[in-house]
């Protein structure tokens, strides 16, 4: 006869679990409620905020997607994005793998791991005056900057993960690839890339979501030209007078769309990635 047993509730950790579930919810709530209000419904009281609003319209929406040349913004978005994020995973990978196997056997990849990973702990206050004189100087103070910059500041992250993630891998694999006569080369991109699928799909959705969302490297470098990111478009509707809360709302939502998709796609691969890679 099985005896069942009790399972005591973690009080603690429960309300921890509830607390975050609504600081979550509690924002995106807003955002969704105020993006379909009318101006008018805006009062300063708090029930004015919280209710529902009295007619659903899409008008806020078509509005600020006029006011943002939305599709033009959300096309250089694309575009920074894909590259970056497809230029991370093939260059940052290499590096990670040249230094994740050799840094345990050579103290000049050791040296170069340390150096590439204290990258992280530079702040961009610091370098954005240097960025943005230099750019101008060298002429990429456009799209083709922001994505060099991109790559140069998610390097240290994405060779952490990449090297860390090599340590799942086993070498008996490469050396079965060279005794049939496969380069290093030939190894890497039949064997170890496709092996590496979950910390690609990790490194997609982080590198993309720091793109996606960053608007300071945008503004800094493209500013004076008439290139717009949508986090570039947003701030129109941010004056020294107040915020259009209602255009600017909707329009955080049409920019949240086309990353929350990509994310829900790759949430998978991006978990598996973290738990075998991130954390070893």
């Amino acid at each position: 006869m099985k005896v069942k047993v009790k399972e005591r509730v973690n009080w603690p950790i429960t309300i921890l679990l509830i607390l975050g579930l609504v600081t979550v919810i509690f924002p995106l709530y807003l955002t969704v409620v105020i993006a379909f209000k009318k101006p008018s419904e805006m009062t300063n009281s708090i029930s004015g905020i919280l209710s529902l609003p009295k007619s659903w319209s899409f008008s806020n929406f078509a509005e600020a997607m006029r006011v943002t040349d939305f599709w033009h913004s959300l096309g250089n978005s694309v575009l920074i994005t894909i590259v970056t994020v497809v230029l991370s995973i093939l260059i940052h990978s290499m590096i990670g793998y040249v230094i994740g196997r050799s840094k345990s056997t050579s103290k000049f990849y050791k040296v170069a791991y340390l150096y590439i990973v204290s990258g992280m702990f530079v702040p961009f206050a610091i370098l954005m005056m240097p960025l943005v004189k230099q750019t101008a100087q060298m002429g990429i103070d456009n799209i083709f900057g922001v994505i060099l910059c991109y790559l140069v500041f998610y390097m240290p992250m994405n060779v952490l993960l990449y090297s860390g993630y090599l340590k799942n891998i086993p070498m008996a694999l490469e050396e079965a690839a060279h005794v049939d006569g496969a380069t290093t080369w030939k190894t890497y991109w039949s064997v170890i890339f496709p092996i590496m699928k979950p910390m690609h799909a990790t490194v997609a959705v982080l590198t993309a979501l720091g793109t996606w969302n960053d608007v300071m490297t945008p503004l800094v470098i493209l500013a004076g030209s008439d290139v717009n990111t949508l986090p570039l478009a947003q701030m129109t509707f941010q004056t020294q007078f107040g915020t259009n809360y209602n255009l600017a709302f909707a329009s955080y939502l049409l920019a949240l769309l086309p990353i929350l998709i990509f994310y829900l796609i790759c949430q998978k691969q991006i978990l598996n990635g973290v738990v075998n890679g991130a954390v070893k």
